[in-house]
């Protein structure tokens, strides 16, 4: 089914756009918005694909539906390249949570990499007080626009580099002045968690939350060092924990899993799993179940009671909205709006906030929902 990322989807006779939502997986780098692309690169006199808004949208969708994260990641160059300056970043901060509210969140985590951002000689203080200015800026326009919502930064180290203990202490410089959390990001197969052990070490003594990319491009050796070397509280995709997973009967609709105890772990304690169901088409996440949203193990994972929660990762590259991606699943799996709103409520209580702030948030939820 074809569902326009800028428009709506009706499920049960409800909105799914005006539903209340809460994004944890969605990339800053990943979700500008074309024009803006075009506008920050004639700024700073850099040649882009396209030049019309339109047909740029169209180059990344193309680019990123190769199979392959590798492949997939190449396209952000472009996107990054633009935010080499604060202006940049702030108005990509700022349009960030605008989109994000126009889609009906009312709290979002933002995920980027500051070490990126440095090519026009920005500071890594710099590049996250900057960020920080356009996060506000897009919640005071939402306010005025009669929408309430709140974002958090999850400062990220890329996991090729070797700069993630310098990030870290970054990150806990700015809890309370916009970071609410930890990522390790970029390509994963060969790039554990555990290369960046002292960035963890330092984080666990500062209590300082993290959420780790894993699953996605490795299995489930990177599962396993980004919740023993990392301490990840939440897995950034984790879609690949299905492989712990063997299907031994089906019974008309009941079907019977045996857990390894990876699975069975990160089932128990209630581990969130970032998922994100197109870009897992895209990058091949889901190549070992089939290639088509109908083949992607959210459902099992779902019903055999793993915490899941719906992202876009980058909404840019999948051409997809947080409501797209909950059309997408309904109208595949045949949700129903309570399905939709246990995926909220999941998202909400995985949050990186105080239990006040996350109780706030359920109910919310569940207030948007009833209503």
């Amino acid at each position: 089914m074809a569902i326009d990322p800028h428009g709506d989807a009706q499920l049960q006779g409800v909105s799914i756009r005006s539903l209340p939502k809460v994004s944890l997986h969605d990339h800053l780098d990943g979700a500008l918005r074309p024009a803006t692309i075009i506008e920050l690169a004639d700024e700073i006199g850099l040649d882009v694909p396209e030049t019309d808004a339109d047909a740029l949208g169209d180059w990344f969708a193309e680019k990123s539906d190769s199979g392959s994260l590798v492949e997939y990641l190449r396209t952000f160059d472009v996107t990054t390249s633009v935010m080499q300056t604060a202006d940049g970043l702030r108005r990509v901060a700022k349009e960030f949570v605008e989109d994000l509210a126009a889609d009906g969140v009312i709290y979002g985590e933002v995920r980027w990499a500051p070490e990126q951002h440095l090519a026009r000689g920005l500071s890594l203080e710099e590049a996250v007080e900057a960020v920080q200015e356009g996060i506000e800026e897009g919640e005071d326009a939402a306010e005025s626009a009669g929408r309430d919502i709140r974002v958090g930064q999850l400062i990220t180290a890329m996991r090729h580099a070797d700069r993630s203990l310098e990030i870290a202490e970054l990150a806990v410089a700015f809890r309370g002045r916009g970071a609410v959390g930890f990522d390790i990001a970029g390509a994963e197969d060969g790039f554990p968690a555990a290369n960046h052990r002292a960035a963890f070490d330092y984080l666990a003594s500062e209590f300082f939350p993290v959420t780790i990319h894993a699953g996605e491009a490795a299995g489930l050796d990177s599962i396993r060092s980004a919740l023993i070397d990392g301490r990840a509280l939440r897995l950034g995709h984790g879609v690949r924990i299905a492989e712990d997973l063997e299907v031994v009967s089906q019974k008309g609709e009941e079907t019977f899993v045996t857990f390894g105890d990876l699975a069975r772990w990160v089932r128990d304690r209630e581990i969130p799993l970032e998922l994100s169901p197109s870009s897992n088409l895209q990058t091949g996440a889901i190549t070992a179940w089939g290639t088509e949203m109908a083949d992607h193990p959210f459902d099992l994972l779902y019903q055999l009671g793993f915490s899941v929660t719906v992202n876009v990762d980058n909404r840019l590259m999948s051409r997809t909205s947080l409501t797209r991606e909950l059309a997408v699943l309904a109208d595949t799996f045949e949700y129903d709006l309570d399905d939709l709103e246990a995926f909220q409520l999941n998202a909400a209580a995985a949050a990186f906030l105080s239990v006040e702030e996350r109780e706030e948030l359920i109910e919310l939820i569940g207030e948007g929902f009833a209503s």
